[in-house]
């Protein structure tokens, strides 16, 4: 039942969001040089890669400096992706992975590989679900990139620290994967949005 209303509501929202799409991708073309979005291999069910789709936010090439962001001292992130990422808009071509069905509206955000090769075995378990573009985790750590950018050593942080954390957080959908539960998670998300 939860597919359903994936499908439902990513067409919806793609369908809604088509105007401000064009308006972004025209936003991002005049800011930098580069394509219009970002592909990255990420880690999905049953621990297989998909491509994510996002809005480019970064200048072209520099994400293999590094694999985090850390926050607005990110000397990497263009102009209009220092907004796209504060408002979270970076996020929304994630709707077409949605509905193509390599990731729900509501589970663990899917991280690349070279984190995913440091799971434990019980930390193994989030793979076992579709990834998401929300969940508690998401919702607890909106500020990662703020936390991140605090720190002097903020991969460290995030292995030992961050990832654990959002992985806790993750098993409550995990253990309860219930309409209920996927309902609940999509109207946190919208109050904190609004």
């Amino acid at each position: 039942m939860i597919r359903f209303f994936d499908i439902l509501f990513s067409l919806i929202g793609l369908l809604i969001c088509l105007p401000l799409f064009i308006i972004l991708a025209v936003c991002i073309a005049f800011d930098s040089r580069g394509g219009v979005f970002y592909i990255q291999n990420r880690v999905g069910k049953d621990n297989r890669d998909f491509r994510l789709l996002k809005f480019r936010s970064m200048r072209k090439d520099t994400d293999k400096k590094g694999g985090l962001t850390i926050g607005s001292r990110d000397s990497r992130i263009t102009k209009v992706g220092y907004y796209l990422r504060q408002f979270k808009l970076d996020e929304l071509p994630q709707l077409f992975n949605v509905f193509k069905g390599e990731m729900s509206l509501v589970g663990p955000r899917p991280e690349i590989r070279k984190y995913v090769d440091l799971y434990t075995a019980e930390q193994q378990r989030v793979l076992s679900v579709r990834p998401g573009i929300t969940d508690y985790a998401s919702l607890e750590y909106i500020n990662e990139n703020e936390i991140l950018g605090k720190s002097s050593h903020p991969e460290q942080q995030y292995i030992t620290e961050i990832m654990p954390a959002k992985i806790n957080l993750n098993m409550q959908f995990i253990n309860e994967p219930s309409l209920a539960n996927y309902f609940r998670v999509l109207g946190l998300t919208l109050k904190k949005i609004v």
